[in-house]
């Protein structure tokens, strides 16, 4: 298997490397089977005395080929119609040399028209631009090409005839079939939606029925001009309502009607009262004015459904932008007194989008009523503009904070006709600007009396110290004391701390496990009851560390604290010193111990039991806390709850 395996891998490279020229075959062969039928058809309509057929659709369907599959298909296309130009003209009349010369011709004014439409104009047909540009490439290759093709008929088959007439000839009948056919084949690129295709094939063979009649029947002429009369607004319809691909098959439809009733000598095109030259003449040049007429109504239709699908589009755009911002949008007509307001109104002005000026004018705060006429009765050529912020009052009650900015548009004379503008919904800003000034009110209350605290602090730290570097050290300890208090506030955002919390914190530089024992619920303690307390236990840590139980390593500090009564809860802290040296009731009162004894008091109203026995301090704390529903609301609300207890800091 293995030594197979490279045999195996050259056969598969081989298949691959063969299958683009089988499709390429095969494309080829089909352009080929269609050119050969419809310029097979085409010779069956023979100018005389010149030979030339005087309707060449195969042309269009080349041209069209090799617009809609691209630089791709461009040599198994130009293949395929050669080959197909010289079996239909061996079939016919002509000769070997006469029939390459033709196939010569036919592909080049295929890839030339082709090449000008890509190159400069696109094969866009809802675009009149590409009608316009196809129309003008069709009749450039076209023209090119009836210079070779009457050159090989004057050489190869009618010697006779004048140049001039079989180029006419020539440029006529493939610049007809060229126009008829070809933006059939390029507008089935892009088939249409799948709802349009029964309405519009319906349409369609309404059309032909009626071209029919006009074309088969032998009327006089007004009644012919009235039928005629009947197609034009169904052709109008088509171009209007579908894609272009329908009125490109009216064309074609209409040009293979025509083509069939001169051939066969059917109607008014078969009259034999006109002469044969008379008769072309007037069957190609209704096939081109209907083309035309069909592909220019097609464009300019396709053209306004894009213009009005990108307005629509644009308009949701800016719908969705100004839902987004918050923004509404306005024009107002100072002479009637109406106004217009894009379709979001309703969303910041709630149910009166539609006031009238007055109407709004009333639901404007009578505070910012006065100063907002003022603003619009200056606009003025010299001051077009202006920009307000007032309060407004929706119907629901709730009272919102506009900001507009609008200019006027003056007339020649200087006469006010309209105002333009946009009105945003600013309340969110107005609220954020109200708590960031209370913020900043609530900052500058808290940094002065931490200030304030720490005047009064370091004055009497200085009072009770010997030396300087007494006086840092006590000062540093109730600074970090101070500023432990603040962190943990901070990390709860002023909305309290646990009494656990701040009692670890204050213990942790002096303390371990075994020689301290922490016992009590959790309770909740405020701003101003986290900075009296923590002072507070701060001075009795320094003392035991100091005199105390924690000066030795066998001694011991309790805190423990417990809550009692039911709806006036008071909170009873408890420290007891066991286990170290024999202490003594100072002789002088320190700054320390009058903290202890009446800061409490001082700031929360509460009471201090502070005294010495031998084995230890003991102190006993008492102090009012709020309810346990009130605790529970302040814990629960957001920061603007946080700056209502905050002024029990002071």
């Amino acid at each position: 298997m293995l030594l197979t395996l490279p045999q195996q891998i050259r056969r598969r490279n081989h298949t691959i490397a063969i299958l683009p020229w089988i499709g390429a075959a095969g494309l080829a062969a089909g352009v080929g089977i269609a050119y050969f039928l419809a310029a097979h058809l085409s010779l069956a309509l023979l100018a005389e005395p010149d030979g030339v057929a005087v309707f060449w659709p195969a042309s269009g369907i080349a041209a069209g080929l090799l617009i809609a599959l691209g630089r791709d298909a461009r040599w198994p296309v130009a293949a395929g119609v050669a080959a197909a130009t010289i079996a239909a003209n061996l079939m016919g009349d002509r000769d070997v040399a006469a029939s390459v010369a033709f196939a010569l011709c036919d592909a080049g004014e295929a890839l030339l028209a082709a090449w000008l439409t890509e190159r400069y104009f696109g094969y866009d047909f809802g675009s009149l631009r590409c009608v316009l540009g196809f129309l003008a490439a069709a009749t450039i290759a076209t023209a090119v090409s009836g210079i070779g093709g009457a050159a090989a008929y004057k050489l190869f088959h009618s010697p006779a005839v004048p140049v001039s007439t079989m180029w006419l000839h020539w440029f006529a009948a493939d610049a007809v079939g060229m126009i008829a056919a070809g933006p059939l084949v390029i507008t089935m690129r892009e088939p249409p939606p799948r709802g349009e295709i029964f309405e519009g094939t319906a349409a369609l063979t309404v059309l032909v029925v009626l071209t029919v009649a006009i074309v088969a029947l032998p009327l006089a002429r007004w009644e012919t001009m009235g039928l005629a009369a009947l197609v034009f607004p169904v052709l109008l319809w088509i171009a209007a309502r579908y894609q272009p691909v329908f009125a490109a098959a009216a064309a074609f439809a209409q040009g293979l009607t025509i083509v069939w009733a001169i051939t066969f000598r059917i109607g008014n095109f078969g009259d034999a009262v006109l002469p044969s030259g008379d008769r072309i003449v007037i069957a190609q040049t209704t096939i081109v004015g209907v083309a035309l007429c069909a592909y220019v109504l097609a464009a300019l239709f396709a053209e306004r459904r894009r213009h009005a699908a990108a307005i629509e589009e644009s308009e949701a755009r800016l719908q969705e932008a100004l839902k987004a911002g918050a923004v509404t949008a306005f024009e107002w007509n100072p002479r009637s007194g109406c106004s217009q307001r894009s379709e979001n109104a309703e969303q910041i002005l709630g149910r009166c989008a539609e006031l009238s000026s007055a109407q709004f004018l009333d639901r404007i705060h009578p505070d910012d009523r006065t100063s907002f006429k003022t603003l619009v009765h200056r606009t003025c050529v010299d001051n077009p503009a202006y920009s307000a912020t007032f309060r407004f009052m929706r119907p629901d009650g709730r009272e919102v904070w506009l900001e507009e900015t609008a200019r006027g548009e003056f007339d020649a004379g200087g006469r006010f006709v309209r105002l333009k503008g946009l009105t945003r919904d600013i309340t969110q800003r107005k609220r954020a600007e109200e708590r960031q000034d209370l913020l900043i009110a609530e900052l500058d209350h808290r940094v002065k009396n931490v200030l304030a605290r720490v005047a009064v602090v370091a004055m009497h730290t200085r009072q009770g110290q010997r030396t300087i570097d007494e006086f840092v050290t006590a000062l540093d300890g109730r600074l970090q004391s101070m500023s432990a208090a603040h962190a943990l506030l901070s990390q709860s955002r002023w909305c309290g701390v646990g009494l656990t919390d701040l009692i670890r914190r204050q213990l942790a530089p002096y303390t371990t496990d075994a020689n301290t024992t922490i016992t009590g619920p959790d309770v909740m303690l405020t701003p101003a009851q986290t900075q009296a307390l923590a002072m507070v236990i701060h001075e009795l840590v320094t003392n035991a560390a100091k005199y105390g139980a924690l000066s030795s390593p066998h001694g011991h500090v309790s805190v423990g604290w417990d809550l009692v009564g039911a709806r006036n809860v008071t909170l009873t802290i408890t420290w007891r010193e066991l286990g170290g040296p024999p202490i003594s009731p100072p002789l002088h009162t320190s700054y320390g111990s009058s903290l202890i004894r009446d800061l409490i008091p001082h700031e929360l109203d509460g009471t201090v039991a502070l005294t010495f026995p031998a084995e230890g301090a003991c102190c006993t704390i008492a102090i009012r806390l709020e309810r346990c529903e009130d605790a529970s609301k302040v814990a629960s609300e957001s920061s603007d709850s946080a700056l209502a207890v905050t002024p029990c800091a002071e």
